[in-house]
């Protein structure tokens, strides 16, 4: 089968990115695109984002998960830690984030390196969750090789009998990360692909060196 996507063509004109606008923190910028593209353009899921981590079998693997909260300090996201992108981080923590909002024509791309959360932040988000959110946590045995469908319904059931009236706890294996940037590049797409790239690199001292990237 062939399909030729050769003619598939957009200009991209929706906005500008230029190195005298732009915050000394790429976090701030980060803030500042989010805000926007969440109160001015129609996208769902603002915080939607390709997480790409190394897996163990040498290759690497990108999904898509949502983000949960960004402060300073770095990007946080909830998983299971025994699933797949959790074993590919616990070998090799070193990750990269990216967000594509297509409406707006820009994308976020972050490098970093994702570590696990403080147990009681876990916690806390896990309560705040929907009670089937956190039913969903204990049936799934994430990346887990399962015979069909009815596995994942039947337990379901088990588990909503067994927890009538009860609390649900967070369990061990599910929680948190934080990726804390080293390098964060904002893309603003332009007219005749000569779109604007700034990259931002974490430097010793903690200050960001600034540049901007040929498109």
């Amino acid at each position: 089968m062939e399909k030729d996507l050769s003619n598939y063509r957009k200009s991209y004109e929706k906005g500008e990115l230029l190195l005298e606008n732009v915050s000394d923190n790429p976090i701030e910028l980060f803030r500042d695109w989010f805000m926007e593209v969440e109160n001015h353009f129609d996208i769902d899921e603002t915080n939607a984002m390709t997480i790409s981590t190394l897996g163990l079998d040498g290759f690497p693997k990108s999904r898509v998960v949502l983000l949960k909260k960004y402060t300073f300090e770095g990007f946080i996201f909830y998983t299971n830690y025994n699933s797949e992108k959790g074993k590919a981080i616990e070998a090799n923590p070193n990750v990269c984030l990216s967000f594509f909002w297509h409406a707006a024509e820009r994308q976020v791309i972050i490098k970093g390196k994702a570590e696990k959360i403080s147990e009681n932040l876990s916690d806390g988000y896990f309560e705040s969750r929907p009670r089937g959110s956190q039913l969903g946590a204990l049936v799934s045995d994430q990346s887990e090789v399962i015979a069909d469908r009815k596995v994942l319904e039947d337990k379901l059931k088990a588990l909503e009998l067994q927890y009538e009236g009860k609390d649900i706890d967070r369990p061990k294996y599910w929680g948190g990360y934080i990726v804390r940037p080293v390098e964060m590049e904002f893309w603003q797409g332009r007219p005749n692909r000569l779109h604007d790239r700034i990259r931002y690199q974490l430097q010793e001292d903690y200050n960001w060196k600034i540049e901007r990237l040929s498109p």
